[in-house]
């Protein structure tokens, strides 16, 4: 009875001890931090601690040594992508052990670019952006305003992302221009950074006449830079497009190709530059070509809210209205992420 009692008080203290791990950071000048890590993306380490109301926002390349037994969704800068627990050895290797694996993989601090902590709670897995903007003349009364926002859903595999945008500018003895576009994105993640993609979105426009355009695309993409500094990724697949427009222009349907590539730069400062580029040349429609441009600088400040600037463009050789080919929104905004 005496053995029994003792190995039950061993085993009550070993499951105490398990719920008390806490992750530890250990920095380049070798101060620790104890607490939870939440995540790191783009070169920046979010960690919750007990002694402070705020999360802890630290550069990447300023850890040494990381050490928990917590689970992660994990990638690493040559494109392995995993879920498990990490942990410095002696010898400064990163040993990640790995969930569903049976092996382990070894590897350098600097080597992970990636790491999201896999919580079971719905809503610990959503990622949650907010942006407003406005804009007022008194010599013309105009007005404008502008709203971007975003949720993004993270599996271990796999994300989905949903988004809504809308642009509107109105002023005395001119005709409102509006734009709104949304849609749904989700992605399926391989390994050596490849990934399948499946997009429908959804654009209403006055200036092009486009009353709605809907477009569903498939593709494959691969990230050729995926470090803590910045990413490049280059995609291809087909799209098919449907188009309504409010003059007397024909609903078009048709089938495109899609090349696109985007640059994110986020090892700046308090910085972050993102450019996208995608071309959709038809492949039922005689020469017919349309792109879409984005170019944005963002400047985070405290308690998570940030400044962001920008400009989007659009471009269509065969639009709804002659001399329309071209579409541009410059837009600066106030948001906040959640």
């Amino acid at each position: 009875m005496k053995n029994q009692a003792l190995i039950a008080a061993l085993l009550l203290l070993c499951a105490s001890m398990l719920r008390a791990q806490k992750d530890t950071v250990v920095m380049t000048n070798n101060d620790l931090m104890v607490g939870e890590i939440k995540s790191l993306n783009n070169g920046v380490l979010i960690m919750k601690t007990t002694y402070s109301d705020e999360d802890f926002k630290v550069k990447w390349d300023k850890v040494k040594e990381v050490y928990s037994l917590n689970r992660f969704l994990i990638t690493l800068d040559d494109g392995l992508r995993t879920n498990g627990n990490v942990r410095t050895l002696r010898n400064d290797t990163l040993l990640i052990g790995r969930i569903y694996e049976a092996d382990t993989v070894y590897t350098t601090v600097e080597s992970l670019v990636y790491l999201k902590g896999l919580e079971k709670k719905f809503w610990d897995r959503i990622d949650i952006n907010l942006d407003l903007g406005a804009n007022y003349s008194k010599a013309n009364q105009l007005r404008q305003f502008s709203l971007k926002s975003k949720i993004l859903y993270l599996a271990d595999k796999w994300d989905l992302e949903l988004y809504y945008n809308a642009n509107t500018s109105v002023q005395d003895s001119a005709a409102a221009t509006k734009r709104y576009d949304g849609g749904l994105g989700y992605n399926y993640y391989l390994q050596n950074d490849w990934f399948a993609s499946y997009d429908l979105t959804f654009l209403t426009n006055t200036e092009q006449a486009v009353k709605l355009r809907t477009n569903g695309k498939v593709g494959l993409g691969k990230f050729i830079i995926h470090t803590n500094h910045a990413y490049w990724g280059a995609g291809a697949g087909l799209a098919f497009n449907n188009e309504q427009f409010t003059n007397e222009t024909q609903t078009r349907n048709s089938l495109e190709a899609f090349l696109g590539t985007e640059i994110n730069l986020f090892d700046v400062g308090d910085l972050n530059l993102l450019t996208s580029l995608y071309v959709y040349p038809s492949l039922t429609e005689n020469r017919r070509i349309r792109s879409d441009f984005k170019f944005e600088l963002k400047y985070d400040l405290p308690n998570d809210f940030y400044v962001k600037t920008g400009i989007t463009l659009n471009y269509d050789n065969r639009p709804a209205i002659s001399g329309n080919e071209t579409d541009y929104v410059f837009y600066t905004t106030f948001g906040w992420e959640f």
